[in-house]
């Protein structure tokens, strides 16, 4: 009973199947007994019942196709109709969605401004990415230690390993302004007055050699790599700041040895940074250093080679310096330690 209840539902949906399954058993049993169950004319009545019984079941068969048929030409025209007929125009939609999903992928990529670098291994590992293969660098900070200790020689070296052109522009504080060196040398104390990497503590005297002896690396490196196109700005004013652009990212960096931002090219941060720098540039007292063939520095420049230089291109050594702080100059222009290190 709890079979044919359950069975009951299924065969009520499908009647004219259930029916032609029943008949299909009953001419199956019918095929195989003995024909002396039928009497005398048994053959003929078994072979009568069989032939009736293959027509009704044939007939359901083809009523259950007709009705299944019947069911599907709704579902059939609303496919055909709707989804097919619309197919086109959606394909087109979601055409237009992906490329709103890559423009705005795009776009979310250029407004993301900078990336925090939170450790000196990742500002190192930031500026030799930055370094690599490129063929321009644009620097604007205090006096350029670093620039002079790391980034020029190394960018320089490259460039000739591979024979390329290297185009650099410095822009540093005024070593002939001694306002702004005091300014910069009294912020530099006011972080720390402990010695940074140099072994030196900032003052004003040694802001004023650090900017000279940035000058005159400039100097000596255009000397002796004709494919090096290098310009060097002298500002009033001092940043907190120290931007560093090459062909591939900006790193952004500030006093805490531990912290720093980045931002790759082609990106919104990128390109308004390096305008930034091209106004500020036009905007700094240029040091002439297309006077580099006229005063020529040996390997280890001389006092004399130094003092002639300075004074030919307008920006001369106080009187109060001796030989002494030349040599000093020269060891920091050519031997600069780095500051992070």
């Amino acid at each position: 009973m709890a079979a044919l209840k359950r069975s009951a539902p299924w065969a009520a949906r499908n009647a004219d199947g259930a029916i032609a399954l029943g008949l299909a058993i009953v001419v199956g049993v019918l095929g195989i007994m003995p024909d002396e169950i039928f009497g005398t004319q048994g053959d003929e009545i078994q072979r009568q019942l069989v032939t009736a019984a293959t027509l009704v079941i044939l007939a359901l068969v083809a009523t259950a196709l007709l009705r299944d048929r019947a069911r599907q030409a709704p579902v059939e025209k609303t496919i055909t109709s709707g989804a097919l007929a619309e197919l086109p125009v959606r394909l087109a939609r979601l055409e237009e969605i992906e490329t709103l999903a890559h423009s705005t992928r795009r776009a979310l990529d250029s407004l993301q401004l900078v990336r925090v670098l939170g450790s000196r291994q990742e500002i190192a590992q930031s500026h030799a990415e930055a370094r690599r293969d490129t063929t321009r660098w644009s620097f604007k900070g205090g006096t350029g230690t670093y620039l002079r200790a790391v980034t020029l020689p190394e960018c320089v070296a490259a460039a000739r390993k591979d024979k390329r052109h290297l185009r650099v522009s410095v822009e540093i504080i005024d070593p002939a302004n001694a306002e702004v060196c005091e300014t910069y040398a009294h912020y530099r104390r006011s972080l720390s007055d402990a010695p940074d990497g140099t072994g030196e503590t900032w003052t004003t005297d040694r802001a004023r050699k650090e900017s000279y002896a940035t000058i005159l690396a400039a100097f000596w490196h255009r000397q002796r790599y004709g494919l090096l196109d290098i310009e060097v700005g002298l500002s009033s004013t001092m940043t907190t700041f120290r931007w560093d652009l090459s062909s591939t990212r900006l790193i952004m960096t500030v006093e805490d040895p531990n912290m720093a931002m980045t931002a790759l090219a082609d990106t919104f941060y990128y390109e308004n940074c390096d305008t930034e720098l091209r106004l500020s540039m036009e905007q700094a007292r240029r040091v002439p250093l297309e006077m580099y063939k006229k005063v020529p520095l040996g390997d280890e420049p001389t006092i004399e080679e130094v003092q002639e230089l300075f004074e030919r291109i307008g920006v001369p050594l106080p009187r109060s310096y001796n030989g002494r702080d030349v040599v000093d100059i020269a060891r920091k222009a050519l031997r600069a330690l780095d500051p992070y290190a």
